[in-house]
């Protein structure tokens, strides 16, 4: 699978992974202290949605142009709040769409830093000349997978490692296992979040059964499916595993999941899941 991410930018997995990633910043920012947020496949930081490449999937409309547009109301709303307030200021459908280091920074305050790391190098060049001058945020040409193993733990001690691969590659659910058990050596106390297609091959499956089977302690596993899974090639859906969650996520998430299931559901095949895997 090839998720170069100019062509799914705004899709319902990124407005799945962003409001969950702001559910995480919010809960870090509940104390004084500072936090780092590492991004390790950062992107190019922002994607125009009427871009050829966006035109040619055109993703974006059942993603974020729904929920843009819907009417979110009650506890939903106010947990989607911190999300939509730096994906569409106006209340409108969006013409760009922010990736993740960019929705990051833009809920950090001002003791808080991002580190992001991007190996393609027109990516990371779009990606520096964006936070240009940001004493905030280090921007670095350097491969994603070598983060868990040379760059943690941050000096804040606090903070969110995002594990987002394109999926361009073979192997990439093996590459996230190691990566999270050194990451876990690591920063034993850090907050890990891998997300992961859900497409119709096993590979998920395997990753849930190696993640079970293994040592590392104190993971959950969200799922959001749009439409019913098909042995047809294509995404049906997406995941995070979680490790060291925020005591709140839980309740937080049986708000939000319902709302984003039924404003981006493609058929009556779609749904959600939240399951722990491992024990704290």
């Amino acid at each position: 699978m090839n998720y170069r991410h100019a062509f799914h930018a705004g899709n319902f997995a990124d407005v799945f992974k962003h409001a969950v990633l702001a559910r995480i910043i919010e809960y870090l920012k509940r104390k004084e202290a500072p936090f780092r947020v590492i991004d390790t496949h950062a992107g190019r930081g922002i994607y125009d949605l009427a871009s050829v490449e966006a035109g040619k999937t055109g993703e974006w409309i059942n993603g974020i142009g729904k929920i843009s547009t819907a009417r979110i109301t009650g506890n939903a709303s106010d947990l989607l709040a911190p999300y939509l307030s730096t994906v569409s200021g106006d209340g409108g459908e969006p013409d760009q769409y922010p990736g993740s280091p960019v929705i990051a920074r833009r809920l950090l305050r001002k003791q808080d830093r991002l580190s992001a790391f991007e190996l393609h190098p027109e990516d990371h060049a779009e990606l520096a000349a964006l936070f240009a001058g940001d004493w905030q945020a280090r921007i670095n040409l350097l491969d994603g997978w070598l983060v868990s193993g040379a760059h943690l733990p941050p000096k804040e001690k606090r903070g969110l490692v995002l594990i987002d691969p394109p999926f361009e590659k073979a192997g990439e659910f093996d590459r996230m296992i190691d990566a999270l058990q050194k990451g876990e050596r690591r920063w034993p106390g850090g907050i890990f979040m891998l997300w992961y297609p859900l497409k119709h091959d096993g590979e998920v499956e395997r990753f849930i059964s190696a993640l079970r089977g293994s040592a590392i302690r104190d993971l959950i596993r969200v799922e959001l499916q749009v439409k019913k899974a098909s042995p047809e090639p294509g995404l049906y859906g997406s995941g995070l595993i979680i490790k060291n969650p925020p005591f709140v996520l839980k309740e937080e998430l049986e708000s939000i999941l319902p709302v984003l299931t039924t404003e981006m559901a493609q058929d009556a095949g779609a749904d959600w899941r939240f399951e722990r895997l491992t024990e704290e």
